[in-house]
């Protein structure tokens, strides 16, 4: 039953109903309201000081994006070797199946390895961060070698020393990029 407050062919007098509004008794305009600050607001100064996000933002974003970003990757990468797998003989059913298995096996196993990745390097950054007291280009390429060794380590010192020096030359070219675009692409 629904509830209409007019109903057409209503025989009551609605002279003595208003309409209720909430604001009427406020001396202020409902436009300014909800007029929300655009900035930032910090409880203590030296928070607005640092503009870089806190080490669990860190931790949550890097660890997130790299597994998200493996995920899908490995997602993909197993539906290749899915479909590659489907033989002649197979029902609908079992090719669904195959291909199924292989996205979520891979997409599993990729998305776990960047995810764990992330979670060293902004650990790492973040520590960088609190040791030398200032947020610059070392930090990020430090983070980078020692993600890649770290990630490596129980394969042996020179499977670690190649990963770490892999991983401090990707996060160079990224921080390279990044300022690059900063400098050449408006915005």
């Amino acid at each position: 039953m629904a509830y209409h407050p007019r109903a057409p062919n209503s025989d009551e007098n609605d002279s003595n109903r208003r309409l209720y509004n909430p604001y009427q008794d406020l001396q202020v305009p409902t436009q300014m309201l909800y007029k929300l600050p655009t900035s930032p607001e910090f409880l203590f100064p030296e928070e607005s000081r640092a503009q870089r996000r806190s080490w669990g933002e860190n931790l949550t974003y890097y660890t997130g994006i790299g597994y998200l970003a493996g995920s899908s990757a490995g997602a993909a990468k197993g539906l290749l070797s899915g479909v590659k797998s489907i033989e002649s003989t197979d029902t609908l059913k079992l090719k669904i199946n195959r291909v199924l298995n292989g996205s979520g096996h891979a997409g599993r196993q990729l998305g776990n390895r960047c995810g764990v990745i992330g979670l060293l390097y902004a650990g790492l950054e973040s520590g960088m961060v609190l040791v030398r007291d200032t947020d610059d280009v070392i930090n990020s390429v430090v983070a980078g070698l020692g993600t890649g060794a770290l990630y490596k380590a129980a394969s042996g010192p020179r499977s670690a020393a190649v990963a770490g020096a892999i991983g401090g030359v990707l996060v160079g070219l990224a921080v390279t990029g990044k300022q690059a675009l900063k400098r050449y692409v408006p915005i």
